[in-house]
């Protein structure tokens, strides 16, 4: 198995913000999954008016190729051509009066449309 295991904030790949894990830990404590084994997958799929968008979803545990980041005690799953997408992203989540969720910073983005929910690197 190739999977790459990142134990620090150190790896350019992704760096999850310390509200981003506990907000992720909590959620995945809320669907009853071992906090230890599984994680948060971040992945980037053709969508959106700018073309590329990202998607988030737990899962039980990583794939073969994947890179896996632990941030505050949340692991993040990331597949290879994603990262090639991602390299270098923050994953934070906000609170706010007009809404909260989580936020890809990405430094490889040229370009997101009108609603901030797609992008072009």
């Amino acid at each position: 198995m190739s999977t790459e295991t990142v134990d620090t904030g150190s790896d350019p790949a992704i760096e999850v913000t310390p509200d981003a894990a506990a907000e992720a830990l909590s959620l995945l404590e809320g669907e009853d999954l071992d906090t230890e084994e599984a994680g948060l997958r971040l992945f980037v799929q053709q969508g959106g008016c700018a073309g590329l968008s990202y998607g988030m979803r737990f899962d039980t545990e990583p794939e073969e190729d994947d890179l896996i980041v632990e941030h505050h005690g949340l692991r993040v799953f990331v597949d290879p051509a994603s990262r090639n997408y991602i390299g270098g992203s923050k994953l934070d989540y906000e609170h706010g009066l007009q809404a909260a969720g989580f936020e890809v910073e990405n430094p490889n983005v040229v370009s997101e449309c009108g609603c901030g929910e797609s992008f072009r690197t």
